[in-house]
This record gives C-alpha cells, sequence and structure tokens, in this order.
C-alpha cells in the first residue's frame, strides 16, 4: 500500500542500513520541498496578507468575529486558525469561531437541509456585516464553501479564502475579497503552506489592533 509513496520498500533484499539512508532521504527531500513551497507562497502573498489583516483588524476592532470552516484535514487547518485568533500564544484574544466545531450542529444541518449548506445556514444564524469568513480548502471548489461565501457575501461579511492548485472557484468568485493561492499539486505540501499563510495573518491583524 506504500508502494506509490515509497517504492524502494517494495524492492527485494534491502538491508536495514540502506533502508533507513533511503528514508532519511526521503524525509529531507520532502522537507526542502515544504520548505521552498512555503517561502514562495509568502513571497507571493504578501501584499494579500497586508490587505486581508488589515481590513480584517479593523473588523474586529469594531467589534466584529471570525468564523473558520473547511473540509476533512481542511477543517482541522480551520479550527487551529480559530484557536490561534482565540486562544493566541501572546497578543489580544479575539472573537473566532470553527463552524465545524459542533457535530450535533453539523449534523442536524446536514440531515435537515444538505451537507451542502451546512457552513451557509450557520452563517445565515450567526453572522453580520462586521463579521469575517475564512475558508480553507485544497481545491478552492467545494460546493459548500462556495455556498457558503454566497451568504457571507449578502450579508456584507468580509471573506477570504486559502486554496491550493490553481485557486479554484475562489480565485474567481465575486464572492471571495482575498483568495490565498498555494500553487502546488500535493495537498499535503498546499495544507502545509497554508497554515503558515494563516498565521501569517494573524501575526498581522495583531499588529494592526496593537
Amino acid at each position: 500500500m506504500t508502494g506509490f509513496l515509497y517504492p524502494f520498500l517494495e524492492a527485494e533484499e534491502r538491508d536495514q542500513e540502506s533502508l533507513l539512508r533511503d528514508l532519511a532521504a526521503s524525509a529531507r527531500a520532502k522537507a526542502a520541498e515544504s520548505a521552498a513551497l512555503r517561502e514562495a507562497t509568502l513571497a507571493a502573498n504578501a501584499e494579500l496578507v497586508e490587505t486581508a489583516a488589515a481590513e480584517m483588524a479593523r473588523r474586529f476592532t469594531a467589534g466584529g468575529r471570525l468564523f473558520t470552516f473547511g473540509n476533512g484535514g481542511s477543517s482541522t487547518d480551520a479550527a487551529t486558525l480559530a484557536g490561534l485568533f482565540a486562544h493566541p500564544p501572546l497578543g489580544a484574544p479575539l472573537p473566532a469561531w470553527s463552524l465545524a466545531a459542533d457535530q450535533a450542529i453539523l449534523t442536524a444541518l446536514g440531515n435537515d437541509v444538505g451537507f451542502e449548506l451546512v457552513f451557509a445556514r450557520q452563517l445565515i444564524a450567526r453572522g453580520d456585516a462586521r463579521d469575517v469568513a475564512v475558508a480553507m480548502s485544497t481545491s478552492g471548489s467545494s460546493k459548500d464553501l462556495t455556498a457558503a461565501f454566497r451568504e457571507a457575501r449578502k450579508r456584507g461579511m468580509y471573506t477570504v479564502g486559502f486554496a491550493g492548485y490553481d485557486g479554484g472557484e475562489f480565485a474567481a468568485s465575486p464572492d471571495v475579497d482575498v483568495c490565498f493561492v498555494v500553487r502546488s499539486q500535493s495537498v499535503h505540501r498546499i495544507q502545509e503552506a497554508q497554515a503558515l499563510l494563516g498565521y501569517a495573518v494573524w501575526e498581522k491583524v495583531q499588529e494592526g489592533i496593537a
């Protein structure tokens, strides 16, 4: 099952020392690839980070809140970002929630109105024109996320998308104010770079409200 990731594991009669060397080389290559992508992504999105953070800081100062959401691994990344804002290692705690955190709400909405609306319906109930909506995605095209952005736009919320590949629907959507694109074909590398972008935005927001 691991052959497509580590083809050398399938080779016969490999001694342990040689195998450990190959594993170490593979880990170093992946780490270097990740570091290079993160550095390039931060540089490419530096201006957008400043733009998004300035508007988010303005909204937080005016009493706004942050709502984050995503699917699968991106859901945990969105929750981590919300936690960073709400419980920062330093600086001011800011009101932030992950819309994927409550299993009861997610399953109730998925059952009653359909999975495509699980985040949009929460924004209807909780969001207003002072708030910020952040969606994290590797594809940038998930239907439940684009539906949530449409609802956020109707309510006057500031919308920020994190996407991979070529940005997907987020990149061209009139419902997305700022779209951070990690230009990679690897889900793992995309999510690693998005995590760093999220931290960069948080850091700039903290500077903006200080």
